[in-house]
């Protein structure tokens, strides 16, 4: 079975709520005309509960939703199921954590990331994402790691290639262009990527020099994935060694983006910091 696309959920309970609190009616109310639990009205609007097509229709007709371009959308978004996603065929090598990920990013219009340690995986060179994969994963057998290599180049793809492509602005800590990962020959190749990267339309590179000292972004990597005309489905991921969170508060959001805007003051500028790259690329050659 293919992962159910969170965002997808969320999108459709976002709208379904806006539409209950357009028409004035309580959440109590649904869930007593739909036979339903209280909670179930909370776990839908939340996204954290899917629904079939025919309980949206039920609850459009509720609402008194008569249009049918609305009734069509939101039909669509119910239906996860049957819709085929790009890393179907990986599911049994992807933790559900990841795929909730894929989910969000499948879904985003733009991604604000800041790395301290790795370069950012949309931006990874095949060798690059294999030796990480080995390091954090060392138990997984050759043929799962080449499988979770192939995972990152189709989620390039889909992300940065497709017909409206993902904003991508990724501020990088200077550690890591002096980091070797996977020798120097891989080291070198990763980062005329990343210098090719930042000739890219829709993509942002910035470097955090050593010499900015203490910052904002001392506690850790995070990434901002903002969605079209829905702002308040943005959300920010932040992974750990045994667990990710997602933050979706409207305090947390506001927080990492004025982390993220005090990280790019700090940060070199789009040409510096592909001179900086360049030049440790040829260091590690």
């Amino acid at each position: 079975m293919a992962a159910i696309p969170t965002m997808r959920r969320r999108m459709l309970g976002a709208e379904l709520r806006k539409i209950r609190e357009r028409q004035a009616v309580k959440a109590e109310a649904t869930a007593e005309v739909m036979g339903w639990h209280p909670s179930k009205i909370s776990r839908i609007e939340s996204g954290r509960s899917g629904l079939r097509t025919h309980e949206v229709n039920a609850l459009l007709d509720f609402y008194v939703v008569h249009d049918p371009d609305t009734r069509a959308a939101l039909e669509s978004l119910a239906r996860e199921g049957k819709r085929r996603v790009w890393w179907q065929p990986y599911n049994d090598v992807l933790t559900p954590r990841y795929l909730d990920y894929l989910s969000f990013e499948a879904e985003a219009s733009a991604a604000r990331s800041f790395q301290t340690v790795l370069v950012p995986g949309l931006l990874q060179t095949p060798d690059y994402a294999r030796a990480v994969i080995r390091a954090l994963k060392p138990e997984r057998p050759a043929d799962e790691v080449n499988a979770l290599v192939d995972v990152r180049l189709a989620r390039q793809n889909a992300a940065l290639s497709r017909e409206d492509p993902l904003a991508l602005w990724a501020i990088l800590d200077e550690s890591i262009l002096h980091r070797e990962v996977g020798g120097r020959v891989t080291t070198a190749k990763q980062l005329m990527r990343l210098a090719e990267a930042a000739d890219e339309p829709n993509v942002t590179l910035q470097v955090l020099p050593f010499g900015a000292g203490a910052h904002a972004g001392m506690l850790g990597p995070f990434v901002i994935l903002k969605f079209p005309v829905q702002s308040e489905l943005d959300v920010v991921y932040a992974e750990g060694l045994a667990s990710s969170v997602y933050l979706e508060r409207d305090a947390d959001r506001a927080a990492y983006s004025a982390t993220f805007d005090r990280l790019r003051a700090a940060a070199l500028d789009v040409d510096p910091s592909r001179d900086a790259i360049l030049r440790r690329a040829r260091g590690h050659s």
